[in-house]
């Protein structure tokens, strides 16, 4: 093989352990309530988790993966040493949130990461405005679409159960909560597994193997190639979990029975669908998390943990920036020994 196709080999690896990070960082998302609420196990809810990112590459379409491929980059101006530099930005911030138990947003990082490595290539005109903009609306959205619906939610169950025995209700939603966590991370692996699925065709295209055709419609023969190995490789990850984080969303945010984690996982998924839908690549870190901050707060205010909810706020905020500065920085250095990267 010749050093470009090398490169393209690399990049995709790197891709599909991006991938894995990301099932493994998020991992939180999909089983933090029903581990917490202690319906399953750890190791029984993420391959429960891990079974249901998979089945998505079967059900949701690569919207999602084309805003991410081409609405938010001008790609005819970005080289694979862009990819490749974004792809190890967002790797090295996951690492770090997910060692010091933040449930960032691996989505963002990944978006950051690859615009900060594009703009140190090619300046700031590479940066595609009507992308980014729904993206970043979405970023405050989503959190709060998931808190106002988790919020109902519990709000209804509280009014619609408020005569039936406590006992019963929790074996009711203990058995719910299944279907609940199984809808939310489908709604994960369609929306964050797609986010990689854009990234690896992005790189077939600026390396010609895809042709522009391909690329701006199914993606033509890469195409389930590209989407099964992008979810088989989250489903991995989520596999083998980030516990560290699942402690911080399924205990440190708020106290969780059976009831709320349904009520959360519901909002979730139901956020989650509809932006995937509507090809919006949404943090579904931010989603869940609002959604145990809205059920929690149906108790009292006092019963959210507000100090740990500012700091996870915290790191959302610096998601982007960092992993565009550690992109860019990483781009630039690679620049020094290839000055045509």
């Amino acid at each position: 093989m010749d050093n470009s196709t090398v490169l393209v080999v690399v990049t995709v690896l790197l891709a599909l352990c991006f991938d894995f990070f990301n099932g493994f960082h998020d991992a939180a998302n999909s089983i933090a309530t029903v581990v917490s609420t202690r319906v399953l196990s750890p190791r029984l809810a993420v391959i429960w988790a891990a079974a249901f990112n998979f089945i998505a590459a079967f059900i949701f379409g690569i919207a999602v993966a084309k805003t991410i491929g081409s609405g938010m980059i001008d790609v005819n101006r970005i080289s694979q040493f862009v990819v490749l530099s974004g792809l190890v930005g967002a790797i090295v911030w996951d690492i770090l949130t997910w060692w010091w138990g933040l449930p960032t947003s691996s989505s963002h990082a990944l978006i950051g990461a690859y615009a900060g490595a594009a703009v140190a290539r090619a300046g700031f005109g590479v940066i595609l405005p009507h992308g980014w903009t729904k993206t970043l609306i979405f970023i405050v959205i989503a959190p709060i679409l998931g808190m106002i619906l988790g919020l109902i939610f519990m709000t209804a169950m509280y009014w619609i159960f408020r005569r039936s025995a406590p006992q019963q209700v929790d074996s009711w939603f203990r058995r719910l909560q299944l279907l609940s966590a199984a809808a939310y991370s489908l709604g994960h692996g369609g929306n964050d597994a797609q986010k990689t699925m854009g990234i690896i065709a992005g790189a077939l295209y600026s390396a010609g193997i895809m042709t522009k055709g391909e690329f701006s419609t199914t993606w033509g023969h890469f195409h389930w190639p590209i989407v099964i190995g992008a979810n088989l490789a989250m489903g991995i990850g989520t596999y083998f979990g980030g516990w560290r984080i699942v402690h911080t969303m399924g205990a440190k945010i708020t106290k969780l029975k059976p009831i709320g984690g349904f009520c959360a996982e519901t909002a979730g998924a139901i956020t989650l669908f509809t932006t995937a839908a509507a090809g919006i690549p949404v943090s579904t870190t931010h989603t869940i998390t609002g959604a145990i901050v809205g059920v929690g707060a149906t108790q009292r205010l006092s019963a959210v943990r507000w100090g740990v909810a500012g700091r996870i706020v915290w790191a959302w905020i610096l998601t982007i920036p960092a992993s565009a500065g550690v992109a860019a920085a990483l781009f630039l250095l690679i620049r020094l020994f290839y000055p045509t990267a």
